[in-house]
Parts: structure tokens; C-alpha cells; sequence
């Protein structure tokens, strides 16, 4: 019998340093044979951004080539020159193309073996060496990535000293590295050359604010400077700021929250009262009662006490498509010494709306932010590659909407939140008080409010006018979800499949016991028992991590860069009556010089775009080879652009534009 030829393209990737000196080995496994072991490259080493062909002549068929194994040799024998390689394309002698993704470092360490890319459940392998990889990959994953507790009562995180510690293919780029460490210093070097940055003095005047960041302001800056101050744009960053996830509709005020029809009568419409307009759906509630745990435990900051608010904010959709706020209470314990502010109540009023402010501060940065998309998106990820191998189609349909998440997580640990960091540093709640609200936050976090459109029915909120994050959010959510559907249900076509995916359950009761810590008052499922559930979850997943973080973090310079309208400490207590304040007064509540000029380094380095960035449905690497996903894939691409389409051109009558569910300036996962 004749020889046989199997073409091999091997591709190196672009990474910087993606190319090796070292000389690497190849060899085909298939299902009746193994190849000999074949050198790469003969001559010379494998460049960045290149493909190398190879013939590999066998004396009889390999049957069906299932997995191809790497081997790196030392260059020189001394010199550990790691190489990334994207992809291989193997190419049969019967005119059949076979791709097997890689998109990993191969070191001269290890045997690296990678599978062909066809999709299947672990039920549906039928051949002893695919099953062994399975096994193989999920065991390598699991010494690689370990559980350790980050504090009690928290989701459990990567079990990792230091970044470097991460496999590489989980770390930055060299761009995206270099870059967020040049826009650090850029940012915050000429503040700390000029001694802002360590300056304890109040500020003297609202105007001397705006020297700072004088080059680095954005329109939506502007419009906030500019804007913070009106009732209008108080109420209507509860619906399109940094943080629209607190306001409810309000049928019945809380007990705690004794407001009078006498006290309101002004600012409803003539002949109304508040009964009548929470009859007619028109009164909303912000109610940061989770803060009340760390009330009077506020941080001290260069010898100074800091204060804590748990307010109480009611608002009144107008019949013109305002939200306006018309009483403020700052305590949740009714009171003398508690006085309920009120629109009339000029300075006063200004300083209450800088209370809520401030709680929306710890509330949208620990929660929201932190708790619901940062800690959550790792326990996605390393639920999936400790339970889910490669071949696993949720896998393929979720891994790159993990991308750098396990670096930015590390880095927030190190540089936002552990002793002298950021929230130890120059918040008013502090590290400790941090800990304590989060694990307040973990306890009433529930999955329906993961999932949008049962969090805006919850909250009753299907109604109101102007509300862009819910009507941006509600038609990118359908977006997702139709596309996941699509996707799962090619591989599930019966629910039987989804009962029968060990690994899948496996996958779902990791997340349960690692992310909610088993509490079954979560709501959060512990198996599944049908596609639709499986569907459900996955859309969360790729929600939280793209949009949802979007939206809770890339305005956070745009909208908090004013540290008035988003101060992250006051330095006096609430006030216990009303009449007394000043603008000296609010000046001398505010935060000092230097904190102001952290935290405003702090929001432009998390708000700012790397250039190594990949949005919404735009994949750097293909994990799919069916016609079926891929086909799902361009439609889902172009569903998106359709709406960014529609996004922008809704924004065109905006004095403010939503832009932050925009497809285009969604990234795919938690990555800054």
C-alpha cells in the first residue's frame, strides 16, 4: 500500500514574543494510529504572526485524527523559549480540513495535546483517547485553577499570589499591560508633582475643581459639572447612570420613612397627593437600607473620621417625563435628629442629595460593580475550565467572555481593595466596612435580579419614561439570549440531553456552592433540568460579563468625575437639623483635596478603552467548527450592529446620549 500525506498548518500567534527559537514536535493521534513525532520547524524558529506548513508522510491512514500533540525542545538545550500557538489545520488525505483550536503557550515544560474542535457532550464520546483527554484537560485545570476563600460569607476566588502566578493565557496582553500602566501615570504623575495628590485642605470653592483633569474631561463631564446640582439630573441618574439597579416603584412608604402628604403637597401636581400618585404608578423609592450595617463605623482617613449614610429617596415621575426627587430622609431609624429634607430646603437639600450621592458611591461600587459582575464573572470562568473541557460546547459558547478576568480581579484585590489600597485609603466606608456591606450584599443577592427582565418587573419599572438602560438592556438581553438558544439547542436537542451532561451539573453546582455559598434563599439553581434553564443561565452569564459591566462601568469618569455628584467619603455626619448649612459648610463634607484627586484617578483608569479590545459578538479565536454555531454567530454580529445603529441614532435627540449599552462599547468580558 502507497504512503499517505497529512498537510499540517501550524499558525503562530500575534502576541508579542508569540514566536519561539525553540524547536517543536509534532505528532498526529487518530483514532486507528499515531504519527511519529516530526519536527516544525527545520531551519530556523517560528516567527510571530505566521503559518508553517509541514507534510507528514504515514505508511497507512490514521483513521479519524482526533488530537494533535505538541513537544517544544529547549534552544540551545538551555533556553526555555515559550511559543503561542493559535490553531492548526490539519489537512487529511482524503481532501478533508480539520481544525484544532490551541490559542495557548507551549513551553518546553510540558506535552501540549489539543483536540480537533468539534463540539460534543461527554455521553456522545465514543472513543477511549477523547475521553482520556477530557478527563485529562479537567484534571490539569483544576491543579491549575484553585479555590481559596477571599472573606467569609464572599464568592470564592482564584487560589493565586500575583498575576504572574496565572497561566499566561489568562494574563494581559504586553498592549493591554503596557497601556493601562501608561494611563495610570499619565494620569495621576502630574498630581502627584504638583502635591495635589497628598493635599489634606478642603476645597476652597466648587470653581477650583475644575482645574484638575482640565485635558481629560469627556462632554458627559461636562454635562454633569454642568448639571449636578438640578433635581432633574439627580432623579434621572437613578435611571441612566452609573447605577440604575436601586430605584423601585413605591405603592407603600416604608415605615421608616415617615413622609407627610403636607410635606410633599408642593412639589405634586395641583389637587393631588401622594397616595394618589403611588396609585397612579407615579412614586419611586431608592432605599439604601444594606448600608445601615456599616453606619457609624465610617474609616478614618489621614486622622480624620469619615461618615456614612443609609438614606431614604423618593422621586415623582412628572407628567412632562421628568423624575424628580421630593423627600430625603438620611438615617433609617425615623427621628428628631433625622429631619426628612425636602426640595425647599435649599442648602440643605443640596447636601442631602450629596448623602444619597455618596451612597450610591459604596452601594454601585461594591455591589453592583464589584459584587454582581467582577466576583461573579471568576466564578463563572473557574466553574468553566475546572468542570467544562474544551470540546464542551458551553465552553466554546462562554470561555472568551472570561477574557482577562482573572487579571483584573487580581490587580482590584491588590491595588482597590487590601490594606493602604484605594478603599482603605480614600473611601469613607473603608476596607473593613467594605467587607462587611458586601457580605450584607452576597446575602440578599438573588438570581431572578441577575436576569434583566425579571429584575425590571420585580422593581416595577416596565412603564416609566426616559429609562434607556432598561430599554437598551431589555432589547440586548433578547439579542443574547436568542442567540445562546440557537446555539445550545443545535447540541441539547432534548432536555434528556441537558439531565444526562454530568459534566454540565457538575458545572452548575460549583457555581451554587463557590458563588452563593449553597444558599438556597438565592433562587440560584443547583442542576438543570431543561434546555430553557440552561438557556436562561447562559444569557446571564454573557449579560453580566459584557453589558451589564459595561453599564455599571465605563461611565464611571463620565458620570463620577465630578466628585461632587459621586463622592467617596463625606467628612461630616448628617445633619440633625435643618437651616444650619452653608456652601462652606458642604465644602468642609466633602472629600479633601487629595482623596478627591485618587478617586478621580481611580474612575478615568477604570473607564478608559484599551486598544486590545474586542466588543460584543466579535471573537478573537474560532472555538466553533459546525456550520450551525458559526451561522449564529455572523447573525448575532449583526443583530448587534443593528442596534448600535438604533442606539445612535436615539442619541442624536439626547442633550446626554446613552451610550453605554451600545454593542460597540460593550467588551465581551470583564476586563477592566
Amino acid at each position: 500500500m502507497s504512503s499517505l500525506i497529512y498537510n499540517i498548518a501550524v499558525t503562530t500567534g500575534d502576541l508579542f514574543c508569540a514566536g519561539t527559537l525553540s524547536s517543536v514536535y509534532v505528532r498526529l493521534i487518530g483514532t486507528d494510529g499515531v504519527s511519529e513525532q516530526v519536527k516544525l520547524n527545520f531551519k530556523e524558529g517560528l516567527s510571530r504572526n505566521s503559518v508553517s506548513q509541514l507534510e507528514l508522510v504515514v505508511p497507512s491512514t490514521l483513521g479519524s485524527v482526533e488530537l494533535v500533540e505538541f513537544e517544544a525542545k529547549r534552544f540551545l538545550a538551555i533556553v526555555d523559549d515559550d511559543w503561542f500557538c493559535s490553531k492548526v489545520v490539519v489537512t487529511t488525505p482524503e481532501a478533508e480540513n480539520l481544525l484544532f483550536p490551541c490559542y495557548c503557550w507551549v513551553s518546553c515544560q510540558d506535552t501540549k495535546v489539543i483536540r480537533e474542535a468539534s463540539a460534543k457532550l461527554i455521553f456522545q464520546e465514543t472513543r477511549a483517547k477523547s475521553l482520556e483527554d477530557r478527563e485529562m484537560q479537567l484534571k490539569k485545570c483544576q491543579k491549575e485553577f484553585r479555590w481559596v476563600g477571599y472573606a467569609p460569607g464572599l464568592p470564592q476566588m482564584v487560589h493565586v499570589n500575583n498575576v504572574l502566578a496565572l497561566p499566561p493565557e489568562t494574563r494581559f496582553s504586553f498592549t493591554k499591560e503596557t497601556e493601562f500602566h501608561l494611563t495610570l501615570a499619565a494620569a495621576f504623575v502630574p498630581l502627584k508633582l504638583s502635591a495635589l495628590a497628598d493635599c489634606r485642605n478642603s476645597w476652597e470653592s466648587f470653581g477650583d475643581l475644575d482645574q484638575i483633569f482640565v485635558n481629560k474631561k469627556t462632554k458627559a463631564y461636562e454635562f454633569v459639572q454642568q448639571h449636578w446640582q438640578d433635581d432633574d439630573f439627580f432623579g434621572y441618574q437613578f435611571l441612566n447612570g452609573l447605577n440604575p439597579m436601586v430605584i423601585e416603584k413605591c405603592s407603600e412608604l416604608p415605615k421608616t420613612f415617615p413622609v407627610t402628604d403636607d410635606m410633599v403637597r408642593p412639589f405634586l401636581p395641583a389637587g393631588s397627593s401622594l397616595h394618589k400618585e403611588m396609585e397612579n404608578g407615579n412614586i419611586f423609592l431608592c432605599d439604601y437600607k444594606d448600608l445601615n450595617c456599616v453606619v457609624g463605623k465610617g474609616n478614618v482617613i489621614h486622622d480624620q473620621q469619615q461618615f456614612l449614610a443609609a438614606p431614604l429617596c423618593l422621586l415623582y415621575a412628572t407628567a412632562d417625563k421628568k423624575l424628580l426627587p421630593i423627600a430625603i430622609q438620611l438615617k433609617q431609624e425615623p427621628g428628631e435628629e433625622n429631619p426628612i429634607f425636602l426640595p425647599s430646603d435649599d442648602q440643605d437639600w443640596l447636601l442631602a442629595k450629596i448623602f444619597v450621592r455618596n451612597a450610591e458611591f459604596n452601594v454601585h461600587e461594591l455591589n453592583y460593580h464589584l459584587l454582581r459582575t467582577h466576583l461573579l464573572a471568576e466564578v463563572f470562568f473557574m466553574a468553566t475550565v475546572r468542570q467544562l473541557p474544551s470540546a464542551h460546547p458551553l465552553f466554546k459558547l462562554l470561555v472568551l467572555h472570561f477574557r482577562y478576568t482573572l487579571q483584573i480581579n487580581i490587580m482590584a484585590r491588590d491595588q482597590l481593595m487590601s490594606e493602604e489600597a484605594f478603599f482603605s485609603e480614600h473611601t469613607g466606608i473603608g476596607l473593613t466596612g467594605s467587607t462587611t456591606f458586601l457580605r450584607k450584599a452576597l446575602e440578599s443577592l438573588t438570581y431572578s435580579s441577575l436576569c434583566l427582565p425579571e429584575n425590571i418587573k420585580s422593581r416595577g419599572l416596565e412603564d416609566i419614561h426616559n429609562f434607556y438602560y432598561r430599554d437598551d438592556g431589555l432589547k440586548l438581553w433578547n439579542i443574547i439570549h436568542e442567540y445562546v438558544e440557537g446555539v445550545l439547542g443545535y447540541f441539547y436537542t432534548s432536555d434528556d440531553y441537558v439531565q444526562r451532561d454530568s459534566e454540565l451539573q457538575l458545572w452548575i453546582k460549583e457555581i451554587f456552592e463557590k458563588a452563593f455559598l449553597q444558599r438556597q434563599s438565592s433562587g440560584m439553581p443547583q442542576c438543570f433540568t431543561s434546555l430553557e434553564q440552561l438557556v436562561e443561565f447562559a444569557t446571564m452569564i454573557i449579560f453580566t460579563a459584557s453589558g451589564q459591566h459595561t453599564a455599571v462601568n465605563n461611565g464611571q469618569f463620565d458620570i463620577g468625575g465630578w466628585m461632587p455628584n459621586f463622592p467617596s467619603s463625606l467628612r461630616r455626619p448628617p445633619p440633625p437639623s435643618k437651616g444650619k448649612v452653608s456652601e462652606k459648610d458642604i465644602l468642609e463634607t466633602l472629600p479633601d483635596i487629595g482623596t478627591t484627586v485618587h478617586t478621580m484617578t481611580a474612575l478615568y483608569l477604570l473607564s478608559q478603552k484599551s486598544s486590545d479590545y474586542y466588543s460584543l459578538g466579535n471573537y478573537p479565536e474560532q472555538l466553533f467548527v459546525e456550520p450551525k454555531p458559526l451561522e449564529l454567530t455572523d447573525d448575532f454580529r449583526r443583530k448587534l450592529e443593528i442596534l448600535s445603529y438604533n442606539i445612535k441614532a436615539r442619541n442624536v435627540g439626547l442633550p446626554l446620549p446613552y451610550t453605554y449599552l451600545d454593542p460597540e462599547n460593550i467588551e465581551n468580558s470583564v476586563a477592566i
